[in-house]
């Protein structure tokens, strides 16, 4: 009889080969985005020679691609040949809420894929990659780029926007009589809680620019009679006599020299009894799978600077004259980081 070879077991290799393929699945979520095939489904699901000829696609190459990622959850081949909905796919419509059809689009652009093959760059010296490929820093290379940063903000926006909701539900605002938005942009957030908290007043906190859209934002919310916009930059003295100081997605962009000046700032300003609510992921200490750590490469890549753990976030706190008293969950993967002045 013949000697059968000794089977091994492979699985291991197969599981870290669907990891490193990872990037083929995300190019092809980021086509179908593009082609807009969520939603051209959105009234039911089609045939595939329907669905390409509505979004002028190839019928055979959209059925591969279809087929692909329907393995992943995203979009349903069902046994009729007919393509549909999963709950998945249907966040890549345009008009759906909490969408992620825009940074769909952001991952699939030829500018990112640049940068992100400059992480080992990074990695190697500890460096931030993005200044010594552009010839700039990323606010610049955002202003000399409209057409790819109109792409980036708009991705973050939309997930800076599914955010909204987990926070009003799980943070109670209106114990507060003045909330500072400190680099708030629009002032999404701030127009939520004012509609939450009827009796709070306030003041959005950020470059003449980024607030231009912000007094029809808050007019519709039906709230601008309590809203004072006041215009400045990342670290320049803040609007005095707030009760809260509220920095969504901020101090993580800083190095640890400037997030410190900025919470000193709000230190500064800060009403007798006021708070310091820091919004951000907080890294966990046993290193489960979070999208905090995600973002943290990418801000190590782009910036230099980085996403905390909560130890980390109570020795920064402490630097700026702040004491940390808990850290509020939300449904989302961020958290309400709370701090009183000491």
């Amino acid at each position: 009889m013949p000697v059968l070879p000794e089977v091994r077991d492979q699985s291991d290799s197969y599981a870290l080969l669907h990891l490193i393929q990872g990037a083929v699945i995300t190019q092809a979520i980021s086509v179908a985005a593009r082609l807009g095939i969520a939603d051209v489904l959105a009234a039911g699901p089609l045939p595939v020679e329907d669905i390409a000829k509505r979004v002028g696609s190839d019928p055979g190459a959209t059925h591969r691609l279809l087929r692909t990622l329907s393995g992943h959850g995203v979009f349903e081949v069902r046994p009729d040949g007919r393509v549909g909905h999963t709950p998945l796919s249907d966040k890549l419509r345009e008009d759906v809420p909490d969408s992620m059809r825009g940074f769909a689009l952001l991952m699939n652009h030829p500018v990112l894929w640049e940068e992100w093959g400059h992480l080992f760059s990074t990695v190697e010296t500890g460096e931030p990659n993005l200044p010594k490929l552009r010839g700039m820093g990323a606010l610049d290379f955002f202003h000399a780029n409209p057409g790819y940063a109109s792409v980036f903000f708009r991705a973050f926006g939309e997930l800076s926007a599914s955010e909204t909701d987990p926070i009003l539900a799980a943070y109670d605002f209106s114990r507060f009589g003045t909330v500072v938005d400190v680099i708030a942009g629009r002032g999404n957030l701030l127009a939520g809680i004012l509609e939450q908290a009827p009796a709070v007043k306030g003041v959005l906190y950020d470059s003449e620019v980024a607030t231009v859209d912000s007094p029809a934002l808050f007019e519709a919310a039906g709230v601008a009679d309590r809203l004072t916009i006041e215009h400045g930059g990342y670290l320049d003295k803040l609007p005095a006599g707030g009760d809260a100081y509220l920095f969504k997605h901020i101090i993580h962009d800083f190095s640890e020299a400037d997030a410190v000046t900025a919470l000193r700032n709000a230190r500064e300003a800060i009403a007798p009894g006021g708070k310091l609510l820091v919004i951000e992921y907080v890294i966990p200490e046993n290193n489960e799978k979070h999208l905090g750590h995600t973002i943290d490469l990418w801000l190590m890549l782009m910036l230099g600077a980085r996403e905390r753990t909560l130890a980390e976030y109570t020795e920064l706190f402490a630097k700026a004259g702040f004491e940390l008293t808990r850290a509020v969950p939300t449904s989302a993967p961020i958290s309400v980081i709370e701090a009183i002045p000491v």
